[in-house]
Protein backbone atom coordinates (compact mmCIF):
# COMPACT_ATOMS: atom_id res chain seq x y z
CA UNK A 1 0.00 0.00 0.00
CA UNK A 2 1.11 3.14 -0.60
CA UNK A 3 -1.17 4.94 1.56
CA UNK A 4 0.21 5.02 5.18
CA UNK A 5 -2.00 4.00 7.79
CA UNK A 6 -1.30 4.45 11.79
CA UNK A 7 -3.11 4.82 14.72
CA UNK A 8 -2.41 6.76 17.55
CA UNK A 9 -4.28 5.70 21.19
CA UNK A 10 -5.59 9.03 23.15
CA UNK A 11 -7.40 7.05 26.05
CA UNK A 12 -10.49 5.55 25.82
CA UNK A 13 -12.52 5.67 22.35
CA UNK A 14 -10.30 8.81 21.42
CA UNK A 15 -7.78 7.67 18.79
CA UNK A 16 -5.61 9.69 16.49
CA UNK A 17 -6.03 8.11 12.69
CA UNK A 18 -3.49 9.11 9.79
CA UNK A 19 -4.51 8.00 6.90
CA UNK A 20 -2.36 9.02 4.46
CA UNK A 21 -1.46 13.39 5.11
CA UNK A 22 -5.10 13.25 7.17
CA UNK A 23 -5.56 13.09 10.09
CA UNK A 24 -9.11 11.99 11.80
CA UNK A 25 -9.59 12.58 15.75
CA UNK A 26 -12.54 9.99 16.79
CA UNK A 27 -14.98 9.82 19.90
CA UNK A 28 -12.91 12.65 21.61
CA UNK A 29 -12.58 12.67 25.39
CA UNK A 30 -9.85 14.90 27.73
CA UNK A 31 -11.60 15.75 30.82
CA UNK A 32 -12.95 13.78 33.38
CA UNK A 33 -16.09 13.88 36.22
CA UNK A 34 -16.81 12.27 39.06
CA UNK A 35 -18.26 9.41 37.81
CA UNK A 36 -16.09 9.62 34.59
CA UNK A 37 -12.74 8.03 34.45
CA UNK A 38 -10.40 7.08 31.60
CA UNK A 39 -8.20 4.52 33.74
CA UNK A 40 -5.47 4.91 32.12
CA UNK A 41 -2.91 8.31 30.75
CA UNK A 42 -3.95 10.68 28.64
CA UNK A 43 -1.68 10.25 25.60
CA UNK A 44 -2.12 14.13 24.44
CA UNK A 45 -4.05 17.18 25.06
CA UNK A 46 -6.53 19.19 22.31
CA UNK A 47 -3.34 22.10 22.52
CA UNK A 48 -1.14 19.51 21.93
CA UNK A 49 -2.33 17.82 18.96
CA UNK A 50 -1.82 19.13 15.43
CA UNK A 51 -3.54 20.10 12.83
CA UNK A 52 -7.07 17.86 12.70
CA UNK A 53 -8.50 17.45 9.35
CA UNK A 54 -11.65 16.08 10.89
CA UNK A 55 -13.19 14.50 13.92
CA UNK A 56 -16.00 11.97 14.07
CA UNK A 57 -18.53 11.27 16.43
CA UNK A 58 -20.25 8.26 17.24
CA UNK A 59 -22.97 9.82 20.09
CA UNK A 60 -23.37 12.18 22.44
CA UNK A 61 -22.53 10.78 25.80
CA UNK A 62 -19.81 13.09 27.56
CA UNK A 63 -17.08 10.66 27.26
CA UNK A 64 -17.12 10.41 23.40
CA UNK A 65 -17.72 14.24 22.56
CA UNK A 66 -15.76 16.34 24.90
CA UNK A 67 -16.24 19.35 22.24
CA UNK A 68 -15.98 21.80 25.00
CA UNK A 69 -12.14 20.62 25.72
CA UNK A 70 -11.46 20.52 21.93
CA UNK A 71 -12.59 24.26 21.66
CA UNK A 72 -10.63 25.67 24.82
CA UNK A 73 -7.57 23.55 23.49
CA UNK A 74 -7.37 26.13 20.42
CA UNK A 75 -9.17 23.58 17.95
CA UNK A 76 -10.60 25.77 15.00
CA UNK A 77 -14.18 25.88 14.88
CA UNK A 78 -14.06 25.22 10.70
CA UNK A 79 -12.74 21.75 11.25
CA UNK A 80 -15.13 19.33 10.31
CA UNK A 81 -17.14 17.47 12.34
CA UNK A 82 -19.18 14.05 11.59
CA UNK A 83 -21.30 12.64 13.20
CA UNK A 84 -25.15 11.35 13.34
CA UNK A 85 -27.86 14.33 13.92
CA UNK A 86 -27.56 13.94 17.60
CA UNK A 87 -23.99 15.28 17.77
CA UNK A 88 -23.94 17.57 14.71
CA UNK A 89 -26.90 19.23 16.58
CA UNK A 90 -25.01 19.69 19.50
CA UNK A 91 -22.23 20.59 17.73
CA UNK A 92 -23.92 23.38 15.72
CA UNK A 93 -24.67 25.19 19.05
CA UNK A 94 -21.22 24.82 20.37
CA UNK A 95 -19.72 27.29 17.37
CA UNK A 96 -18.90 24.58 14.64
CA UNK A 97 -19.28 25.55 11.15
CA UNK A 98 -18.77 22.38 9.09
CA UNK A 99 -20.98 19.40 9.87
CA UNK A 100 -21.13 16.55 8.24
CA UNK A 101 -24.57 14.58 9.39
CA UNK A 102 -24.71 11.15 8.44
CA UNK A 103 -27.02 8.36 9.22
CA UNK A 104 -26.36 4.21 9.04
CA UNK A 105 -25.18 3.82 5.54
CA UNK A 106 -25.24 7.08 4.84
CA UNK A 107 -21.68 8.87 3.21
CA UNK A 108 -19.93 11.83 3.07
CA UNK A 109 -16.28 13.45 1.90
CA UNK A 110 -13.88 15.68 3.29
CA UNK A 111 -11.28 16.20 0.53
CA UNK A 112 -10.19 12.82 -0.27
CA UNK A 113 -11.45 10.70 2.62
CA UNK A 114 -14.62 9.08 2.69
CA UNK A 115 -16.87 8.52 5.60
CA UNK A 116 -19.52 5.94 6.13
CA UNK A 117 -21.77 5.71 9.19
CA UNK A 118 -22.57 2.12 9.73
CA UNK A 119 -25.10 0.64 12.22
CA UNK A 120 -24.85 1.48 15.82
CA UNK A 121 -26.87 1.01 19.43
CA UNK A 122 -25.93 2.05 23.20
CA UNK A 123 -27.78 3.53 25.44
CA UNK A 124 -29.01 6.38 23.23
CA UNK A 125 -28.50 7.04 19.51
CA UNK A 126 -25.33 5.91 17.86
CA UNK A 127 -23.14 5.38 14.91
CA UNK A 128 -20.06 3.12 13.70
CA UNK A 129 -18.00 4.41 11.38
CA UNK A 130 -15.99 3.25 8.02
CA UNK A 131 -13.20 5.81 7.03
CA UNK A 132 -11.76 5.35 3.44
CA UNK A 133 -9.14 6.72 1.46
CA UNK A 134 -6.39 5.56 -0.87
CA UNK A 135 -7.39 2.31 -0.79
CA UNK A 136 -7.22 1.96 3.01
CA UNK A 137 -10.19 1.39 5.03
CA UNK A 138 -10.86 1.69 9.05
CA UNK A 139 -13.77 0.49 10.93
CA UNK A 140 -14.47 2.43 14.03
CA UNK A 141 -17.02 0.85 16.67
CA UNK A 142 -17.54 3.91 19.01
CA UNK A 143 -18.79 1.73 21.79
CA UNK A 144 -21.90 0.10 20.09
CA UNK A 145 -23.38 -3.02 21.37
CA UNK A 146 -22.57 -6.17 18.55
CA UNK A 147 -24.94 -5.08 15.57
CA UNK A 148 -25.61 -7.97 13.32
CA UNK A 149 -25.78 -5.59 10.26
CA UNK A 150 -22.71 -4.84 10.68
CA UNK A 151 -21.94 -7.84 9.23
CA UNK A 152 -22.32 -6.19 5.57
CA UNK A 153 -19.59 -4.02 5.86
CA UNK A 154 -17.37 -6.13 3.42
CA UNK A 155 -20.07 -7.00 1.20
CA UNK A 156 -21.38 -3.01 0.73
CA UNK A 157 -17.83 -1.48 1.54
CA UNK A 158 -14.97 -3.91 0.71
CA UNK A 159 -12.25 -5.28 2.97
CA UNK A 160 -11.05 -3.19 6.13
CA UNK A 161 -7.64 -2.77 6.81
CA UNK A 162 -8.15 -1.68 10.63
CA UNK A 163 -10.88 -2.31 13.17
CA UNK A 164 -11.13 -0.49 16.03
CA UNK A 165 -13.58 -2.05 18.78
CA UNK A 166 -15.00 -1.63 22.32
CA UNK A 167 -14.20 -5.03 24.37
CA UNK A 168 -15.66 -4.03 27.74
CA UNK A 169 -19.51 -5.54 27.56
CA UNK A 170 -20.46 -2.42 29.72
CA UNK A 171 -23.49 -2.96 31.68
CA UNK A 172 -25.86 -0.37 33.57
CA UNK A 173 -27.05 -1.72 37.48
CA UNK A 174 -29.52 0.70 37.69
CA UNK A 175 -30.99 -1.04 34.41
CA UNK A 176 -30.71 -4.84 35.93
CA UNK A 177 -27.36 -5.09 34.23
CA UNK A 178 -28.52 -3.87 31.13
CA UNK A 179 -25.46 -4.20 28.71
CA UNK A 180 -25.01 -1.33 26.40
CA UNK A 181 -21.57 -2.52 24.88
CA UNK A 182 -20.22 -5.36 22.99
CA UNK A 183 -17.98 -7.63 25.47
CA UNK A 184 -14.72 -9.15 24.33
CA UNK A 185 -16.42 -12.35 22.91
CA UNK A 186 -18.73 -10.46 20.27
CA UNK A 187 -16.03 -7.76 19.76
CA UNK A 188 -13.95 -11.00 18.20
CA UNK A 189 -17.16 -12.47 16.64
CA UNK A 190 -17.67 -9.41 14.53
CA UNK A 191 -13.73 -9.19 14.20
CA UNK A 192 -13.81 -12.61 12.48
CA UNK A 193 -16.62 -11.13 10.45
CA UNK A 194 -14.55 -8.48 9.16
CA UNK A 195 -10.91 -10.26 9.53
CA UNK A 196 -8.70 -6.69 9.37
CA UNK A 197 -5.26 -7.30 9.09
CA UNK A 198 -4.77 -5.17 12.78
CA UNK A 199 -7.05 -5.23 15.61
CA UNK A 200 -7.09 -3.01 18.33
CA UNK A 201 -9.18 -3.19 21.45
CA UNK A 202 -10.30 -0.21 23.06
CA UNK A 203 -13.14 1.42 25.12
CA UNK A 204 -12.13 -0.90 28.55
CA UNK A 205 -9.52 0.74 30.83
CA UNK A 206 -13.14 3.19 32.00
CA UNK A 207 -14.31 3.29 35.01
CA UNK A 208 -16.92 4.81 37.15
CA UNK A 209 -14.57 5.25 40.70
CA UNK A 210 -15.14 3.10 43.44
CA UNK A 211 -18.35 3.78 44.59
CA UNK A 212 -19.76 4.07 40.56
CA UNK A 213 -17.88 0.44 39.59
CA UNK A 214 -20.29 -0.91 42.59
CA UNK A 215 -23.78 1.24 42.44
CA UNK A 216 -23.58 2.50 38.50
CA UNK A 217 -21.58 0.31 35.99
CA UNK A 218 -20.16 -2.59 35.60
CA UNK A 219 -17.55 -3.81 32.74
CA UNK A 220 -14.84 -5.90 31.93
CA UNK A 221 -11.42 -3.86 31.99
CA UNK A 222 -9.11 -6.63 30.79
CA UNK A 223 -8.41 -6.85 26.51
CA UNK A 224 -6.61 -9.65 26.94
CA UNK A 225 -9.74 -11.59 26.96
CA UNK A 226 -10.48 -10.00 23.27
CA UNK A 227 -6.97 -10.83 22.28
CA UNK A 228 -7.75 -14.69 23.38
CA UNK A 229 -10.91 -14.34 21.95
CA UNK A 230 -9.80 -13.47 18.59
CA UNK A 231 -6.63 -15.83 18.38
CA UNK A 232 -9.49 -18.96 18.92
CA UNK A 233 -12.04 -17.44 16.65
CA UNK A 234 -10.03 -16.22 13.65
CA UNK A 235 -6.17 -16.68 14.62
CA UNK A 236 -4.53 -15.44 11.24
CA UNK A 237 -5.86 -11.60 12.40
CA UNK A 238 -2.92 -9.83 14.05
CA UNK A 239 -4.08 -8.23 17.80
CA UNK A 240 -2.32 -4.93 19.32
CA UNK A 241 -3.22 -3.46 22.71
CA UNK A 242 -1.85 -0.34 22.35
CA UNK A 243 -1.19 1.70 25.00
CA UNK A 244 -1.83 5.74 24.88
CA UNK A 245 0.77 7.72 23.01
CA UNK A 246 1.96 4.14 21.05
CA UNK A 247 2.18 4.88 17.32
CA UNK A 248 0.74 1.81 15.31
CA UNK A 249 1.12 1.92 11.63
CA UNK A 250 -0.94 -0.87 10.02
CA UNK A 251 0.59 -3.27 7.21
Amino acid sequence: MDTTLAVTRIAHACQLLELGDLRVLTDPWFTQTAVYYQGERLAATPSTLDHLDAVVISHEHYDHCDLDALLAGGLDPDTPIVGPGTVTAIAKDKGFSRLHTIEAWESTRIGDLTVTATPGEHGVHEVTFVLQTGGRTVFFGGDSLRVPELDRIPERLGPVDLTILPTNGLCVRTADLRQVVMDAEEAAELTAVLRPKLAVPHHYAFHSGRLGDRMITKGDQDPRHYADAVARLVPDVDVRIVLPGVRVVVP
